[in-house]
């Protein structure tokens, strides 16, 4: 724990998404809410169809959901949140032509149900 899912809109064609996967789970591991490097999952999703908002102006968006275990504070993660998106904004030079919205959702999972088992 956590996971993080990196959705992000297709006309954003200079996204390095390893590197930006890597950054932010550096991230999460400087934050001291996690015990281990090991236990922080990421994943990116390319989004080939999307739409955003009712404009035809050319759009896009890099959304994350953190998922977390049930547990911590609004504050943690409020700052685990602000963490993220300020990461996110300073991924560079974003394309002049394009609008482009950055979020951050963190939820929680319900840790007596969740399981995990690691093998090897």
């Amino acid at each position: 724990m956590p996971h993080l899912h990196l959705e992000y809109t297709a006309n954003l064609t200079g996204l390095a998404v390893e590197k930006i996967l890597l950054r932010l789970n550096n991230v999460l591991m400087v934050s001291g809410q996690f015990g281990s490097e090991l236990d922080i999952k990421s994943r990116a999703i390319k989004l080939e169809r999307f739409q955003v908002g009712t404009s035809l102006s050319p759009r896009g968006f890099i959304a994350v959901k953190l998922s977390l275990l049930s547990g911590r504070s609004a504050q943690v993660k409020k700052q685990l949140s602000d963490s993220l998106l300020a990461a996110l904004q300073d991924l560079g030079d974003w394309p002049a032509d394009l609008q482009v919205q950055l979020s951050v959702q963190v939820v929680d999972m319900d840790r007596d149900s969740y399981s995990k088992v690691v093998i090897g």
